[in-house]
């Protein structure tokens, strides 16, 4: 009888398992094809993740998948010592900010003349050396930092991943996935599908506040932004909707209704990051 039993219930897991592995594998033409086998996931113990309820530990492990794909796609990152213990100095000041005080945040520096910034999930952050170029000064810098951070304390790739799964027919509340198949479909995100409007203003006003709360100059990020867009095209991270002007007067409007924090005094604080000659002096020539 207990054979039976669980000879039934084999039958009716492999009868699942292979339509969420075939949703997940073959609903997307950009994913390489996976050969999991449903033994192996429900016996094996394969990680699953439920998208619906993701712990901190699952969300780095995430990440860390995630880091490792960008790496096997040509992400190339910068091996300069003192250039990312500066970078990573300036994202653990903004992390001691931070309200998921559960996740460890990592920086990286990337080598790449393409001025831009992103972050996936569980605390993964980078920079790359074309935007480190453009900043002024360490709160510029910052500033796009906090706002990445800003992306992971939303969880903004976190959802994007499960509404991708839903799409493709994955009841990820109920089965799960793989985690290096949900790792590919974070990177395609990053690659492909820009933040909504709904999340861009999410991470300017979570990224501002950690700013703010760092001991940054606030009005950096605007300023920097304005630079951005002064270019004639702004890159990628910034080009997407909602408009890049109306993000300025959205940030500026959050300043000019939040609590002086000092670095608006004049002269500005040296801890507030805006001394354009000390950043130029270790960063440029380091890049």
């Amino acid at each position: 009888m207990n054979s039976v039993r669980r000879s039934r219930h084999q039958q009716i897991a492999k009868r699942w398992m292979s339509v969420a592995v075939a949703s997940v594998v073959l609903g997307s033409g950009s994913l390489p094809a996976q050969a999991i086998s449903w033994r192996d996931f429900l016996f094996r113990g394969i990680q699953v993740i439920q998208l619906s309820n993701v712990s901190p530990r699952q969300e780095v492990s995430l990440g860390e998948q995630i880091h490792s794909n960008l790496q096997q796609r040509g992400m190339r990152l910068n091996r300069d010592r003192r250039l990312n213990s500066y970078v990573d100095q300036i994202g653990q000041r903004l992390s001691n900010s931070v309200s998921r005080s559960n996740i460890p945040y990592r920086f990286f520096v990337v080598q790449d003349d393409a001025v831009n910034a992103y972050a996936t999930a569980g605390g993964f952050v980078y920079v790359t050396t074309g935007l480190m170029k453009l900043a002024d000064n360490e709160a510029q810098l910052a500033s796009v930092m906090a706002h990445e951070v800003g992306h992971i304390e939303e969880k903004h790739l976190i959802k994007q991943i499960r509404q991708a799964t839903l799409a493709q027919g994955i009841a990820a509340t109920a089965l799960g996935t793989d985690r290096n198949v949900l790792a590919n479909i974070g990177v395609e995100l990053l690659v492909r599908r820009p933040q909504s409007r709904e999340h861009e203003y999410d991470a300017d006003r979570t990224g501002l506040e950690i700013l703010r709360r760092a001991g940054y100059a606030t009005s950096e990020a605007p300023r920097f932004m304005e630079k951005l867009l002064s270019g004639g095209r702004p890159p990628t991270f910034v080009s997407t909707h909602p408009a890049v002007s109306d993000r300025i007067v959205e940030l500026r409007r959050q300043i000019a209704a939040s609590p002086n924090t000092g670095c608006e005094r004049t002269p500005i604080p040296a801890s507030c990051g805006v001394n354009n000659a000390e950043y130029q002096a270790l960063v440029r020539n380091r890049i």
